[in-house]
């Protein structure tokens, strides 16, 4: 089992289902006919409830996202898997809620191939290409699609690059795919793909150490506003080796950090640090913006104020910019997917525990 948590050789599962290895907690669907299967009366008396197709669970069973995942997969027929953000979900990715921006579920996508026998249907939507027999492995009981697969799908069929960012992103949030193995993939898998061009032009765009999808987008829109690319979560250090703190963003060149402030930053003990930590920042003789929920619908008020920041830095006197250049020598960089990924599991909890917890 390797860290995507495939399982190596596994043959195509048969019969009712790839239900072997299911995570505790989930239920994988069944059908009246089968022996397990609720009888006509519990169907009729709301004891299961319908998940489509002559597919039955108890109706107490929690709709989650990893059961919507399961109930879609039931769907199968002997070939095709699970892919897109729903792929991404079950091999780990955890930003993969299957959300949309307007708040309804999105639906699973099955990737089963231009011979298929499947319709969409409430929750389910079918992908008509066909997936490499190497990108189609079991992994905790159903049939996905590679991590590389599933997020090149997602940003091929994203509404806006900056939805294909934000995807990509996410996955190489949990270290499920890199920048590299992203551009050798485009040219192994997906050179006549649909909406490979818009994959193969975000390439240089891509970052690997964003830690939220708004983070991403106040990247985007930094960069897009014309002030050049932020380093993402770049840890901040004074001059005599001291660590500050981690903002989202940071122009360490002209001095200049980015701040995205959700819900979560609005109250309590969270607001009392984000506080702490700007007085600190600006001790340093760093200028602060911050992004706010309401700037992701209309992004002129932020781009003003980060306009504004870049005035008040440029006329910062040399002496009081405080804040080192460099990382100091002893700190262990994890900014790339590679870099954590050889990390061992003590180091790992040791080094990314901050990170987690952002």
């Amino acid at each position: 089992m390797d860290r995507a948590g495939w399982t190596e050789g596994a043959p195509p599962l048969q019969g009712t289902g790839p239900r072997e290895g299911l995570p505790a907690g989930l239920v994988w669907p069944t059908r009246r006919r089968d022996a397990e299967g609720p009888s006509p009366w519990q169907t009729r008396s709301g004891a299961f409830r319908s998940v489509g197709a002559g597919w039955w669970v108890p109706a107490d069973v929690n709709a989650s996202v990893e059961q919507r995942i399961v109930e879609a997969a039931a769907r199968l027929p002997a070939h095709g898997a699970v892919t897109g953000w729903a792929g991404l979900r079950w091999l780990g990715a955890r930003w993969s809620g299957g959300v949309g921006p307007d708040g309804r579920d999105r639906p699973v996508v099955l990737a089963l191939g231009s011979r298929h026998t499947r319709r969409p249907s409430a929750g389910i939507r079918v992908s008509q290409e066909l997936v490499p027999a190497g990108h189609i492995r079991r992994a905790r009981g159903l049939r996905v699609t590679s991590a590389l697969w599933s997020v090149a799908f997602e940003m091929r069929k994203a509404p806006s690059e900056e939805a294909a960012l934000v995807a990509f992103e996410m996955a190489a949030y949990d270290d499920l795919v890199s920048v590299a193995e992203l551009a050798a993939f485009i040219d192994e898998a997906l050179w006549i793909r649909q909406g490979v061009q818009r994959v193969r032009d975000l390439l240089p765009h891509l970052e690997e150490n964003s830690w939220s999808p708004p983070e991403s987008v106040m990247r985007r829109t930094w960069q897009l506003a014309g002030h050049g690319r932020p380093l993402a979560n770049r840890p901040v250090f004074d001059r005599a080796g001291r660590f500050v703190g981690t903002p989202d963003l940071l122009d360490a060149h002209h001095g200049v950090y980015g701040q995205y402030d959700g819900a979560l930053h609005l109250a309590g003990a969270v607001r009392h640090a984000d506080v702490a930590k700007d007085a600190a920042y600006r001790a340093l003789g760093l200028e602060g913006v911050t992004m706010l929920a309401g700037d992701l619908a209309d992004r002129g008020p932020f781009c003003n104020r980060l306009r504004e920041a870049y005035a008040r830095a440029a006329r910062r006197p040399a002496d009081l910019r405080l804040w080192a250049r460099e990382l100091p020598a002893w700190w262990v960089p994890t900014s790339g997917v590679e870099q954590r990924r050889a990390l061992s599991a003590h180091d790992a909890t040791r080094l990314l525990a901050y990170r987690r917890a952002a």
